[in-house]
């Protein structure tokens, strides 16, 4: 694997190296020794799927509180989605800075989403998947969100919005909370 640190720290794009031969493809996708290596969390308590009917499926932006807070490696395993995070931790000097990567199933290439990162995506294509491993069990009660379309993150989806969940839409502005983790 290639592990790639990007501009927000504690945060990797995750690409795979190929040993192709005739029958096709072999890569190593998951190793907790390379992982701590790297000095990221291996603990997998959980894994997700989701499957998107429509390009411009929106999900998220979602992470979770201490005691319950998250990584994810994220990879998409059919068609394509732009996957962003954003930086929540108060004391970090990309607080509230975010970063977007293209996966598909294509370029096989993950992202490691570190914990207190807000994590969402928008489906490119119709039948969209994506796979997740999650460090920690989903806890509704540590559970919160961030409004997708809020102006203070500046996020640009590259489409229309076509779907998105009641929740994710009813997600407060940060301009009308006391402070983001609340």
């Amino acid at each position: 694997m290639i592990f790639t640190e990007t501009k927000l720290k504690g945060a990797f794009i995750i690409d795979l190296e190929v040993r192709e031969d005739e029958r096709g493809g072999f890569a190593r996708t998951f190793s907790q020794d390379e992982f701590a290596a790297h000095g990221l969390k291996v603990d997998v308590v959980q894994a997700n799927l989701s499957y998107n009917h429509k390009a411009g499926t929106l999900r998220g932006m979602h992470y979770q509180l201490p005691p319950a807070a998250e990584t994810k490696l994220v990879r998409c395993t059919r068609g394509a989605i732009l996957d962003v995070i954003v930086d929540l931790r108060e004391d970090s000097p990309t607080y509230l800075q975010h970063i977007a990567v293209e996966l598909t199933a294509e370029n096989r290439r993950a992202l490691y989403v570190p914990e207190l990162f807000a994590h969402g995506y928008q489906a490119l294509t119709d039948g969209a998947e994506v796979v997740y491993q999650v460090s920690e069990a989903y806890t509704p009660g540590y559970e919160r969100g961030l409004r997708h379309d809020d102006p203070q993150l500046g996020i640009q989806w590259p489409m229309p919005v076509t779907v998105i969940s009641a929740k994710d839409q009813a997600w407060t502005l940060l301009s009308e909370r006391e402070g983001v983790t609340t």
